[in-house]
């Protein structure tokens, strides 16, 4: 590989913790420094109306972001229009019930995910974590922060596929459904007049996208389908705010991946062996590396044509080994 450049420094404005604003009352709010966990949300607003795009890990979290909403926007935080969850993972959805609005939105595909998901087995977990060696360890480096217990869950009572556009005020706001990719029910959020691009999790800045669901293929197509958009605003799942750079930066890594992958699948290199071989040093500045465990593991069940995912206990198990020995 080369043209190391190209996949660092990718963010576009300052990269603080809060709420920003990315002009026409629209924001973004980030959590530095945008690993496990830490995750990105998003506001649109016009008049008297909002609309949130995600909420955050646990209510404590998410209160504190809505206290910054309603003091940037008070009159459009008395009316939210809508919540809509990019997709399942706890991360994007575990402050729903803090949201004071009847309508939350996600693809059919997340809220059937979101029902096999839950905040309290995440605290089982990490209350269970010190007895589980270098796995608990792990788990609780990643997750030990947030707190999962008391979370009142509340699953989207409005779904789609395909495409769905709102209003909020006068100001069009179009949903995509671009999964299955990170997760099987990715949406991308579009505020034209704004010329924004709400991703969620099909695009981690400056650090290792995850391939939860997959085919590699449909993330590609998300990648180009936000080119096609062309937003000079970025706002990803997980990272700084960023422009084209950004979204080319995961899709050349999702295409390099896909690349290194298969030539070991084909030599006969199990998972693992990959995940040691393969060279990441153009995107060493990104962090959690050890993903390449739960990327190069889908990649070679696609390969295989298998449609059932891996235990997502090996997979931790796999990228805390990969963790530990860098």
């Amino acid at each position: 590989m080369s043209g190391h450049q190209n996949y660092i420094n990718l963010g576009t404005k300052p990269y603080e913790k809060g709420l920003l604003d990315l002009g026409n009352n629209s924001y973004a709010y980030l959590q530095p420094d945008g690993g496990w966990g830490w995750s990105n949300a998003g506001l649109i607003c016009d008049g008297d109306q909002s609309l949130i795009v995600d909420t955050l890990f646990d209510e404590h979290l998410t209160e504190e972001m809505l206290k910054q909403m309603k003091n940037a926007e008070k009159q459009a935080m008395e009316s939210v229009v809508a919540l809509v969850n990019s997709h399942s993972n706890g991360d994007h959805c575990n402050g729903n019930s803090c949201v004071n609005t009847d309508v939350i939105i996600s693809s059919e595909s997340t809220l059937t995910e979101m029902q096999h998901e839950s905040p309290e087995m995440m605290a089982n977990l990490l209350l269970q974590a010190k007895s589980m060696g270098d796995l608990g360890k792990y788990f609780l480096e990643c997750f030990g922060d947030f707190k999962f217990e008391g979370i009142t869950r509340r699953l989207p009572n409005e779904t789609f596929t395909g495409e769905k556009k709102l209003k909020v005020g006068d100001k069009q706001v179009n949903l995509y459904e671009v999964g299955p990719a990170h997760t099987d029910g990715d949406v991308i959020v579009h505020v034209p007049q704004d010329n924004i691009v709400y991703t969620g999790d099909i695009l981690f800045i400056e650090g290792h996208p995850i391939l939860w669901a997959g085919p590699v293929s449909n993330w590609i197509k998300a990648c180009d389908m936000i080119l096609e958009l062309k937003p000079e605003s970025v706002v990803p799942g997980h990272g700084p705010i960023t422009d084209a750079r950004g979204v080319n930066a995961v899709k050349e890594y999702l295409t390099y991946i896909h690349h290194e992958a298969k030539q070991r699948y084909d030599s006969g290199m199990d998972s693992m062996e990959a995940c040691r071989d393969i060279n990441f040093s153009d995107f060493d500045s990104w962090g959690d590396s050890e993903r390449i465990a739960v990327n190069v593991n889908s990649l070679y069940r696609e390969f295989k044509g298998e449609k059932i995912r891996e235990d997502v206990t090996l997979l931790f198990s796999q990228m805390a080994e990969l963790h530990f020995s860098k």
